[in-house]
């Protein structure tokens, strides 16, 4: 006989809740998910019924999966099969087994009722909420309700800076010898805007201090850590980042390698799916990350427009004073700049597409798409300026000519041989262009639909996969002229992704003058 905890005590658990645990082979990404016979005997003695949460126990590693019951052959009585996500979190053996319990009450729920009724929370709130999400103890019905109640019922300022202090806190914190330590984010919703291995390499080259943990990609074609990864590892452990950044000044890496403010991808991840995106909840997902990587200096990019993530100039405005208001009760100084979000910046949209335009600009090729560059520029300059190795002012004079000089490219390719090594990005084998159909002038370009094309062909699993865009707003088109080429790493893939563009004619809009 065991014993489990339940509230401040604990229980006895019976060895029959000791079942065999089976791989599946199951992948549910990020969800921990348990199968078990419907007359399985732990089920019967514990009242467990389909979509239960449970407490799976090996060893000292614990999970909180939700239950699915089997009829057929699958799984014997006294078996547990096991999504690849509740084996890796377990680390489990094939023949071992698992204990399966009640998980302890979930007292942080009543809060999360409170807020949908509009109550205020507090920050013990917000740290008991965090903290059982982080666990894994939220399924994502749990979570929806707490992201909804927070769009909903929007976080006032002392709310968004417990819940920015609370995600903070759960992860881990880096701290570093040197002031300033830089940072810079882009609130999203725009592709192929890829500025960040550009502006780490021309701060870092600059004399700055720049440690920048980047997202995968959830919903979008690429995400910087999916970019940066067709160039150079980028699922570096917290020692080997810090050994990067003593050695170069600076590192592009994958967050979730280092598990600062954990509950952010899982609240990003459900976010997304229902398509929504508190104010309170940017702001402390952004910030949470910066502080958590010891920045003393942050520069906010928000791009504006009709299909991207902040739609007009109110917006960005509110959005740009909370960010910097939330910052400052953390003692960094941040700077938001209010960036055109009309299309997508850059040529590519996907891992290696836009990796392509990164080492284009920092290459300084003639070629090099001209607004990646010139926005590159704009927020290197304004964080030079902000981290005094630039007077005010002179930021893009002296980023400018880091890259042209090419000791920013000299710099990156430092930073990616202490990373790891430097390669090349893939190249698609399949591409298809999509062609105008009338002449005219481009007037429109659909971000989302874009950025959807991209993703139906493939990315960013696809390394190589997405779009390539050949015209920006304002260009004259001649009917037959190619807009944008799709690029896939397998036929069926380009054929799916241009049945979208068959039924989607008007993402990119060109009319007569």
């Amino acid at each position: 006989m065991s014993t489990r905890r339940i509230g401040d005590t604990k229980q006895p658990v019976p060895d029959s809740n000791v079942l065999r645990a089976r791989r599946l082979g199951i992948d549910t990404q990020y969800e921990a998910v348990v199968f078990m016979h419907n007359d399985c005997p732990v089920c019967r003695s514990e009242g467990f019924t389909s979509h239960a949460r449970v407490r799976l126990t090996h060893g000292g590693h614990t999970v909180i999966a939700t239950l699915y019951h089997t009829t057929g052959d699958l799984l014997s009585r006294d078996e547990a099969g096991l999504s690849d996500a509740a084996w890796r979190r377990l680390g489990l053996r094939d023949g071992e087994t698992v204990t399966v319990s009640h998980p302890r009450p979930l007292d942080s729920l009543r809060s999360v009722r409170g807020k949908v009724y509009g109550r205020r929370l507090d920050a013990g709130a917000f740290k008991e909420i965090v903290g059982d999400i982080v666990a894994g103890r939220y399924s994502d019905i749990h979570l929806s309700s707490f992201i909804t109640a927070c769009s909903a019922r929007p976080l006032d300022h002392d709310e968004t800076v417990a819940l920015t202090k609370a995600m903070t806190e759960a992860g881990d914190r880096l701290a570093w010898d040197t002031r300033p330590v830089v940072d810079k984010h882009c609130v999203g919703g725009l592709p192929g805007n890829r500025t960040t291995p550009i502006v780490v390499a021309i701060a870092a080259a600059c004399g700055l201090t720049m440690p920048k943990t980047s997202s995968r990609a959830i919903t979008s074609p690429a995400g910087t850590a999916d970019t940066m990864e067709t160039l150079a590892p980028v699922d570096l452990d917290l020692p080997v980042m810090r050994r990067v950044v003593e050695q170069e000044g600076g590192c592009v890496v994958w967050g979730g390698a280092v598990r600062l403010s954990p509950a952010d991808d899982t609240l990003i991840r459900v976010e997304r799916a229902l398509d929504l995106d508190s104010e309170g909840q940017l702001v402390a997902s952004v910030l949470s990350k910066k502080i958590a990587a010891g920045a003393s200096h942050v520069v906010l990019d928000l791009p504006v427009g009709p299909t991207a993530k902040v739609r007009g100039p109110e917006a960005a405005a509110a959005l740009s004073q909370s960010l910097v208001a939330v910052a400052r009760a953390f003692d960094i100084e941040a700077r938001a700049i209010i960036t055109d979000g009309r299309q997508p910046v850059g040529r590519g949209i996907g891992p290696a597409l836009e990796a392509w335009d990164v080492l284009a600009v920092l290459q300084a090729a003639p070629n090099a798409p001209q607004d990646l560059r010139e926005r590159s520029v704009a927020l290197a300059a304004t964080l030079l300026e902000l981290g005094g190795a630039a007077a005010e002012g002179r930021g893009a004079e002296l980023a400018t000519r880091t890259l042209h000089e090419g000791r920013a490219w000299q710099k990156f390719q430092r930073i990616c041989a202490a990373q790891g090594g430097m390669r090349e990005p893939p190249r698609a084998a399949h591409r298809s262009p999509v062609l105008a159909v009338r002449s005219g002038k481009v007037t429109a370009i659909d971000n989302r639909r874009l950025a959807k094309v991209a993703k139906l062909a493939g990315a960013p699993d696809d390394k190589a996969a997405g779009v390539e865009l050949h015209v920006r707003l304002g260009a004259t088109v001649d009917a037959g002229e190619p807009l944008y080429t799709v690029h896939a790493e397998a036929p069926g893939e380009l054929a799916y992704s241009l049945d979208y563009v068959a039924a989607n004619a008007d993402i990119i809009e060109a009319r007569e003058a």
